[in-house]
């Protein structure tokens, strides 16, 4: 509230958040979601009970033509993002990056090239960037709900400012440490020594990944205080094997002038946000992550033959890392703070994490 200090858990780390404490505080970038929440009770394919989206990550340029400095991480690969390839090929980002379920990745892959050839036709190919985590306790994940329209309705629902986090879009079904997750959003300034200016890193997460007993919120074990005898866990019977399993994609964008081998060192600090919440990068788990760069778009003009671009000073490169770790671990937690407790298909009950309970909570005992 105005006036008033956060809660110690919306306020992790050393550097100061942005405006929105979101991905959209880089200038430029857009954040959309279509999210689908129908039926409830048994479960059956192809009728529901729907508990799931589309999110979709939209640059500050028009990338088809203005490609942007771009870099990839794979932390476990149990899952999937499409386009990675191309941007360890060419260190470019070239469409917008979607987010949904694992048993949707083709459809809102198909919808981009699909808009990208209908929108460019003097270009020949799309490689569309599109992640994926698995939904299937709380949505009817192999129903394939999710349709081409609704990737597009996410694109015309994409605008900067405030970001709507938690239960919405590829994040609706998502469980995260065994509390409802979905997607989450930070961000984190790097002011410059000596100048007016600053650089901002923004992270946007579909976190569904973890377990309850290693959650850790800036340094807090909460997921020891919060076992399972206080909230319980989500009861995925005999569709969960082996805890942690799941996944997490990290988005992370910057208007630091960074070139494709720093997006991709941008990219694998991603890992420490995520562990520093108690993920693990379990075997079966798909934890990836993007990060780009707003600030040297390439020319995408045959005539423009010679590109200069910017680049961060070496010493300042470990700054810039830090505040994506950050952003990265808030992100995960603001997931979290912001999903309610949803009940999806066959009435399985996942909770939410109860802010009254972090409240009681002192972030300065010894630990």
């Amino acid at each position: 509230m105005t006036g008033e200090a956060s809660p110690w858990y919306r306020r992790i780390g050393s550097h100061r958040a942005g405006a929105f404490d979101a991905i959209t505080d880089v200038a430029g970038v857009a954040v959309g979601h279509t999210t689908l929440i129908e039926g409830h009770g048994r479960r059956e394919v192809g009728v529901g009970p729907v508990r799931t989206g589309v999110t979709v990550v939209v640059p500050s340029v028009d990338v088809w033509h203005r490609p942007l400095p771009a870099g990839a991480h794979r932390i476990n690969g149990a899952g999937e993002v499409s386009g990675l390839e191309w941007i360890r090929e060419s260190g470019l980002l070239t469409t917008p990056i979607g987010l949904t379920n694992t048993h949707s990745l083709g459809v809102v892959r198909d919808a981009i090239a699909r808009r990208h050839v209908r929108e460019n036709p003097d270009q020949l190919f799309s490689l569309p960037v599109v992640g994926e985590t698995c939904d299937v306790l709380l949505n009817d994940m192999n129903g394939q709900h999710v349709r081409a329209e609704h990737l597009e309705s996410a694109l015309a629902a994409s605008g900067s400012g405030p970001v709507e986090q938690g239960s919405v879009g590829g994040g609706t079904g998502m469980i995260c440490h065994d509390f409802k997750g979905g997607i989450g959003t930070a961000s984190r300034l790097v002011d410059l020594p000596g100048a007016a200016e600053q650089w901002t890193v923004g992270v946007l997460v579909q976190a569904n990944h973890g377990v309850r007993h290693r959650l850790t919120i800036d340094g807090v074990p909460v997921g020891q205080v919060l076992d399972g005898d206080l909230i319980p866990l989500a009861d995925w019977g005999s569709l969960i094997t082996t805890p942690g399993q799941g996944s997490i994609i990290v988005v992370i964008a910057t208007d630091a002038p960074l070139l494709a081998p720093e997006c991709t060192a941008l990219a694998q600090r991603a890992t420490f946000g995520i562990a520093r919440t108690g993920g693990a990068g379990e075997r079966d788990s798909g934890d990836f992550a993007v990060a780009f760069s707003t600030a040297g778009d390439v020319p995408g003009s045959a005539q423009e033959q010679i590109v200069v671009s910017r680049r961060v000073q070496e010493h300042l490169l470990s700054q810039i890392y830090w505040a994506a770790i950050e952003a990265t671990e808030q992100a995960i937690v603001n997931s979290m703070l912001a999903a309610e407790t949803m009940t999806g298909a066959d009435d399985k009950v996942v909770y939410e994490l109860p802010t009254a309970a972090l409240d009681e909570l002192d972030p300065g005992r010894p630990r």
